[in-house]
């Protein structure tokens, strides 16, 4: 079975990766503005809780004012799961398109929540690719097939920590006076390459469903698959792990490739938009170009391009990979494993592999 045709793929551009929640007559009942004694809807905090659960991003886009709506999140306990809230005045499709881009996802994994028809009609009509839930139906949502992941994986109980630690090392990078490359240097980050163990599976199968901008085929491998080519000697499949001072990133880059005799073949490299300008990417390549080259054997890498995964194109041509075959959409790279750029100055390369 072609991976792309494996049974997660029908779920890979369907999950939902974020849900933004409208506030009055959503999560409270009434108007705030109107009435500052507000109550929650019923269930909605074990709702909010479960979906953050599950690993599913939660922001706020409410035509409201900021500091009493905050203050009112912060007394329900609830403030904490929402990253980036957009609570003003400006439209709803602005204010979810704009959490989008600050989470780094695709509008087509955002969720929004709205008992207004006039509200979920604007951002409908602007962005078409959102998905629209009648506050109405708020009860429904934790059933919903997208709002269901195959595994709750380690990294998927500590999304929403993890971006709140990114969201810190951000505000970190603005406070720095320095160029960015002194600012990454502060930040002592290690990178650790290693082989995938079945502990793994479940998380690799996330990154090939979830990720998108740094994924050099699109396609998907499934839990079933994937324990096959962790097992097969024809195969090697990496996983990369990041940590620094604001704490581990978990499990945030994967490499599968085809072994031959004498040619080795990246079938796919990916990496975790979370961490795409700290140059992941770019070490995964130069650890793969260092151990092809100590193997003493030829290195190809395939890539297919799409709207979304043009960065991981350039980063490819940036290490020295050229176009040596086109077939369709298949892009065919090679690399003769010289002049292998050194790793990033701010980066520690840990490996396993000898």
């Amino acid at each position: 079975m072609p991976p792309n045709l494996c049974s997660a793929d029908s779920l890979k551009d369907s999950w939902i990766k974020c849900v933004v929640w409208d506030l009055d007559d959503t999560m409270w009942q009434g108007t705030l503005l109107e009435d500052n004694d507000v109550v929650l809807m019923p269930r909605i905090k074990a709702i909010i809780q479960q979906v953050d659960a599950r690993g599913i991003l939660q922001s706020i886009a409410s035509r409201n004012n900021h500091e009493l709506a905050w203050e009112r999140l912060t007394e329900f306990h609830l403030a904490e799961y929402f990253l980036h809230p957009q609570i003003n005045w400006g439209n709803k499709s602005d204010s979810v398109r704009i959490i989008a881009n600050k989470l780094g996802i695709s509008l087509d994994t955002v969720a929004f929540v709205d008992d207004q028809d006039f509200e979920r009609d604007e951002v409908r009509f602007y962005l078409p690719e959102v998905l629209t839930i009648d506050a109405a139906h708020t009860d429904k949502l934790l059933n919903l097939p997208r709002m269901n992941p195959r595994f709750i994986t380690n990294e998927s109980s500590i999304r929403r920590k993890m971006y709140q630690a990114d969201i810190q090392r951000h505000r970190a990078e603005s406070d720095f006076t320095g160029n960015k490359q002194e600012f990454l240097k502060t930040l002592n980050l290690y990178v650790t390459i290693r082989v995938a163990g079945e502990s793994d599976l479940r998380r690799v199968e996330e990154l090939t469903i979830r990720t998108n901008q740094f994924n050099t085929t699109g396609l998907t491998y499934g839990y079933e698959l994937l324990a096959d080519l962790s097992k097969s000697s024809d195969h090697l499949l990496l996983v990369a792990d990041m940590e620094d001072r604001y704490g581990a990133s978990g499990t945030i880059g994967l490499a599968l490739i085809a072994r031959e005799s004498m040619v080795w073949v990246v079938k796919l490299l990916i990496t975790s938009c979370r961490v795409l300008s700290r140059g992941i990417g770019g070490v995964m390549i130069g650890y793969i170009l260092r151990l092809a080259k100590q193997q003493h054997v030829q290195l190809r890498a395939q890539f297919v391009s799409n709207d979304r995964n043009r960065m991981a194109y350039v980063t490819y041509r940036f290490h020295g990979f050229y176009e040596v075959a086109e077939r369709g959409n298949l892009i065919m790279l090679e690399h003769n494993l010289t002049n292998i750029r050194p790793y990033p100055s701010h980066i520690t390369v840990r490996s396993s592999l000898p």
